[in-house]
């Protein structure tokens, strides 16, 4: 779950070792400085390979610094503004990864993870925890978007005093009729103490960091790798991976021919509300049911979407309508339009809003 965030099917991160399974080809951009102190970029392609493992945040920002027009779509697409704003929401409680992780040093490192979101910090901290001299590059940004998970699953990860809010079971409505029950618990985290937990994970096993973008990877003769980075920063590595999530295609790239990624969206807010229809002890992971009049046509209704609703108490609900996979970013606007439509349909009014 993500509020007012693009979600990808595509978000991935990517291992590039030669243990390594999915086929890429990338493109590897260099720069060198040229006399008058202008840069003379140079491209050359190389095929390697990469494990797909679990994505985090987009270490790329700009439109110019995609790699084409389907890497662009993945980041956010005509939609790129809204993450952005997500992404830069002001978050005072999260420390800053400057502040409390060492700088990377000059000597080479066994492992870079590129990418400063849960999986990112995740792997670095424990990939240090085996004794591995790890770095973490990315932008030093914070958790903004809204986390969903299985209780079971944060528990076996050691991270269940990260969960704000549970509930003991799972519902999903597939029509009109009674919704089925999951049996299983699920909880909203708290994306606050989320990064606290894994900053604190990567301070004591001994991660290093670089805040900033990465331009390329570069693959040395000697079976190392070179991180370049912005201001030409460049970090040795024995081992990169890359775990920036669904824009990550400036440094990975499918196979030509390929199929097309499919993209999915999510518009959401957390509201007070009356005549709130949902137990509260029931999290509603996914409601199909049709709330539109059969002879209500608009661009909204050429999209297929869900509600997923998390109901904290009998007033104050978190409502996300979500875009399940499309070939093109369903707009914001429309997700609203669509979210405040099925509210309206069911009862529900809207008293005051917290957060989209």
């Amino acid at each position: 779950m993500e509020c007012v965030a693009a979600r990808n099917l595509a978000a991935m991160a990517f291992c590039l070792s030669p243990s390594s399974r999915l086929r890429l080809r990338r493109k590897n951009l260099w720069r060198r400085r040229t006399a008058s102190g202008g840069h003379d970029v140079r491209w050359r392609s190389r095929w390697l390979k990469a494990e797909a493992k679990a994505g985090s945040e987009s270490c790329v920002a700009t439109k110019e610094n995609f790699a084409d027009d389907e890497d662009y779509v993945k980041a956010g697409g005509s939609e790129l503004v809204f993450v952005h704003m997500q992404q830069n929401k002001a978050m005072e409680m999260q420390s800053k990864l400057v502040d409390k992780l060492p700088p990377i040093g000059d000597d080479i490192l066994d492992l870079v993870v590129i990418g400063c979101g849960p999986a990112g910090l995740a792997l670095a901290a424990e990939s240090a925890k085996l004794g591995l001299k790890v770095g973490l590059i990315g932008p030093d940004l914070p958790f903004t978007n809204n986390y969903g998970v299985w209780e079971d699953e944060f528990r076996d990860l050691g991270l269940e005093g990260c969960i704000e809010h549970v509930w003991k079971d799972t519902i999903i409505y597939l029509d009109n009729k009674d919704p089925v029950f999951i049996g299983r618990s699920y909880g909203r985290v708290s994306r606050h103490l989320l990064h606290e937990e894994l900053l604190r994970r990567c301070v004591e096993s001994g991660v290093s960091y670089l805040s900033s973008r990465v331009e390329s990877i570069i693959e040395a003769s000697n079976g190392h790798s070179r991180i370049v980075c912005e201001y030409d920063i460049v970090v040795p590595s024995r081992l990169v991976t890359v775990a920036s999530g669904a824009a990550s295609g400036k440094l990975l790239q499918y196979e030509v021919g390929g199929p097309k990624v499919s993209v999915q969206t999510a518009y959401g807010v957390e509201v007070e509300v009356e005549n709130n229809p949902y137990d509260p002890n029931l999290m509603v992971f996914m409601d199909y049911r049709d709330y539109m009049e059969k002879n209500v046509q608009g661009l909204e209704a050429n999209y297929p979407t869900f509600l997923y609703a998390m109901p904290m108490s009998r007033t104050r609900v978190f409502f996300e309508e979500t875009c399940l996979a499309s070939k093109d970013a369903m707009p914001f606007d429309l997700l609203k339009k669509k979210l405040f439509s099925r509210l309206h349909s069911m009862g529900i009014r809207i008293t005051k809003t917290y957060e989209e």
